[in-house]
């Protein structure tokens, strides 16, 4: 079974999910390394892919993993949802021991899955994250290589919404009034 992070009670509208209530998860400060991290769990393979749109469910806000935040995202070992790197780079959510220790063992590299050995593991892992009667994930690849991904960070993604809130144009000069 895959180890799951993220699966928060109010991320979902059935209660008693695998990491209990996000508030519980939020800390005033991340781990060290948490942008090592963040970048780690950006990586991931994404195996159901979700199109749908939400919002931080502490502040309401938009963010950068909004458009398909219920995605599935793996590393092979642990499972997680799309928006799980905003909560840990904004919320600085706990991370279990084990996951902290496994992703510095792969010194922060997203690792190739071999298809065949992942999918069992997908397959009795599924049901504890409401995906039960989900089609069963199938790759036609025998292995899945990280690709390279541009992420938009936090920072990034907040310029571009206050650039979206700010009318266009030069406002600043003056212009020629228009000829009737």
């Amino acid at each position: 079974m895959l180890g799951l992070l993220g699966f928060y009670d109010e991320l979902d509208d059935r209660s008693g999910q695998p990491s209990g209530s996000i508030r519980d998860a939020v800390r005033p400060v991340g781990e060290p390394d948490e942008a090592d991290l963040v970048a780690y769990v950006d990586a991931g393979h994404v195996l159901l892919a979700v199109m749908e749109a939400g919002h931080d469910v502490i502040t309401g806000s938009a963010h950068r993993h909004s458009p398909g935040c219920s995605s599935l995202v793996t590393d092979g070992t642990w499972l997680w949802r799309l928006d799980f790197p905003h909560y840990l780079e904004t919320h600085h959510v706990s991370l279990p021991e084990t996951f902290l220790d496994h992703v510095r063992s792969l010194n922060y590299q997203m690792p190739t899955i071999t298809v065949a050995q992942f999918a069992p593991h997908y397959d009795e892992t599924m049901p504890l994250v409401g995906w039960a009667s989900a089609v069963p994930w199938r790759s036609t690849a025998t292995t899945l290589v990280p690709e390279p991904r541009a992420v938009t960070s936090k920072a990034q993604f907040d310029t571009t919404m206050l650039d979206r809130n700010r009318p266009h144009g030069s406002w600043g000069k003056r212009r020629k009034p228009r000829k009737a």
